[in-house]
């Protein structure tokens, strides 16, 4: 068998409000709740599982998500209709930009949780092979 990330708890002062702004950024759907939990599914199965904390319990991670061109497209427009402020590199580089690293393009921004976001269409270092799913 192999070993597969299933699920990961993200802390969220609202985890509704966190769940829906991830999904609809990214065009996805509110696929489950349960208990404290408001679960959004990646397409390779994964779910994050919004969870309402104590905002003085949140500590900010960095989640980075590998998208294709047509959904960074759709989402940087909408991070740009919105105004939430983002910028081309993890480290407040390049504020209001992206970045076209290995080829591809990224962007970093926060989520109302404060957790560090990033959208990237080609993985660090590049496609294996040049081309995905090569």
């Amino acid at each position: 068998m192999s070993i597969e990330l299933n699920h990961t708890i993200v802390h969220a002062r609202d985890n509704r409000a966190s769940a829906e702004f991830f999904a609809e950024l990214l065009g996805l759907e509110i696929t489950a709740e349960w208990g404290p939990f408001v679960a959004v599914t990646l397409s390779n199965g994964v779910t994050l599982d919004f969870a309402t904390v104590p905002a003085a319990d949140i500590t900010p991670q960095h989640y980075a998500f590998l998208v294709p061109e047509e959904v960074f497209d759709a989402a940087y427009a909408k991070i740009v209709q919105r105004g939430i402020a983002h910028q081309a590199g993890p480290h407040g580089e390049g504020p209001g930009e992206i970045n076209h690293n290995d080829g591809g393009r990224g962007v970093y921004f926060s989520d109302p949780a404060g957790h560090f976001m990033e959208l990237l269409t080609v993985p660090y270092g590049g496609w294996p092979d040049g081309a995905p799913g090569n």
